[in-house]
C-alpha cells in the first residue's frame, strides 16, 4: 500500500488512492502489449523503448496523436468502456502507417470526472487490445481526475503513438501515375468519426440503444460502439510484396478530405460510387437524418476505412498480400491526370 495520501486533496474531489488502485488493475492489460524494445514498467516518469535499428539505412521516427471524440459518449450511455481504447489506438496507428511506419509504442491520456479504478482499468484494457492488434507496446499514460470541471461519469480518452520507418521505404507519392489503381480496405462501421452527426440523427441521449434495426442486425448501441479497424499489419504485409504509391486513412471529412491527401498535384482520384461496399449503418444514418449523399461521403468512411494506391501492374500482388493478411480488398477507382483532386462518379 502506498504511503501517499491527502485528506485535503480528497475533500477537493481527487482520490489519489483510487489512482494507485487503477494502476494495479491495469497492469495485467499493459503487460500484454510488451514487445522487444520495452525497457520500463508502468509507474515511472517516462516510458523507455529501445528500437531495433538493424538493417535500416536511415531510421525516421513518425508520430501521430488523436482521441476517440464523441463516440465515447455512446460508451458512457451504455456503461461499456472496454472498446473505445481500441478506437484511440486505431486513430493514431492508422495515421502513421500511411507513410509506411511501423508503430513502436503508444501512450494514453484519460481525463475523468471521478476516478473509478475499475472504469479506468476497462478503458486501458481497450487501449492494450488496440496495441496488441497494432503490434506496438503500451509503455505509459496518465489518468487525471477533474472534479468540478467534468461530470463524475464523464471522461475523455486520447493518446499518441510513435513509429519508425527506413527513409528509403517511406511511401512516396511522387511515384504515382495516371492509371494507378485505388484499392479499398473495408471498415468495421462508422469507426470514430462523424459522431456529433450520428448522435444528432439518433438522438442518442434519449434513444433505445438496445433496439435492433433491420439494417444493422445488431442493437444500435452495439453497431455504434463497434471498434475502429486497425490496418497496420495488412499494410506492412503488402509493403513487403508490392510498391504502394499512396495510403489514406478515411476519417473525419470522408472521401473528399482524406483521399486527396495522398495524391500529388496534377493528379486526382476517380472513384466509382457503385463499387463502394457500404454497410447498412450508413444507409440508416442517411435515411433518418435526410442527409445528402455528398455530405455522407464528406463526413463518413462509407465502408472504406483505408485506401491504397498501387501501380496497375502491381494490383494483383497487392491484393493477394492483403488477402493473406486477412483483408478483403477490392478496386474502387483509379488515378487520373488533372487538377480535380477527387471525383465520385
Amino acid at each position: 500500500m502506498s504511503i501517499s495520501h491527502s485528506a485535503s486533496y480528497a475533500a477537493a474531489g481527487v482520490n489519489i488512492q483510487a489512482g494507485y488502485e487503477g494502476v494495479k488493475l491495469m497492469k495485467k492489460h499493459v503487460e500484454r502489449t510488451f514487445i522487444p524494445g520495452v525497457c520500463s514498467d508502468i509507474g515511472g516518469f517516462g516510458g523507455l523503448f529501445a528500437p531495433d535499428l538493424a538493417g535500416m539505412q536511415e531510421p525516421v521516427l513518425v508520430s501521430g496523436t488523436d482521441g476517440v471524440g464523441t463516440k465515447q459518449r455512446i460508451a458512457q450511455l451504455m456503461d461499456r468502456h472496454d472498446t473505445v481504447g481500441i478506437d484511440c489506438v486505431a486513430m493514431c496507428v492508422n495515421d502513421i502507417i500511411c507513410c509506411g511506419a511501423r508503430p513502436l509504442f503508444f501512450l494514453d491520456y484519460i481525463a475523468i470526472g471521478k476516478n473509478e479504478p475499475e472504469k479506468v482499468a476497462a478503458l486501458v484494457s481497450g487501449v492494450a487490445e488496440g496495441c496488441v492488434r497494432a503490434g506496438c507496446a503500451l509503455i505509459g499514460g496518465e489518468t487525471a481526475e477533474h472534479p468540478g470541471t467534468m461530470a463524475p461519469d464523464d471522461y475523455d480518452l486520447a493518446g499518441f503513438s510513435v513509429g519508425i520507418v527506413d527513409k528509403p521505404k517511406i511511401i512516396d507519392q511522387k511515384k504515382m501515375r495516371p492509371g494507378d489503381v485505388i484499392l479499398a480496405l473495408p471498415s468495421s462501421g462508422v469507426h470514430s468519426n462523424g459522431y456529433s452527426l450520428v448522435r444528432k440523427v439518433f438522438d442518442v441521449e434519449h434513444a433505445d440503444l438496445g433496439r435492433v434495426w433491420d439494417e444493422l442486425g445488431v442493437s444500435l448501441g452495439e453497431a455504434l460502439l463497434t471498434p475502429t479497424k486497425i490496418y497496420v499489419k495488412p499494410v506492412l504485409a503488402v509493403m513487403a510484396k508490392a510498391e504502394i504509391h499512396g495510403v489514406s486513412h478515411i476519417t473525419g471529412g470522408g472521401f473528399y478530405e482524406n483521399i486527396p491527401r495522398s495524391i500529388p498535384d496534377g493528379l486526382g482520384a476517380r472513384i466509382e460510387k457503385a463499387a463502394v461496399q457500404t454497410p447498412g449503418i450508413f444507409a440508416l444514418i442517411q435515411r433518418l437524418g435526410d442527409i445528402p449523399e455528398r455530405d455522407m461521403f464528406n463526413t463518413f468512411n462509407m465502408g472504406v476505412g483505408m485506401s491504397l494506391i498501387v501501380a496497375k501492374e502491381g494490383a494483383d500482388a497487392a491484393m493477394d498480400a492483403l488477402r493473406a493478411a486477412g483483408e478483403t480488398p477490392y478496386v474502387i477507382g483509379e488515378i487520373v491526370a488533372g487538377e480535380e483532386k477527387i471525383a465520385l462518379c
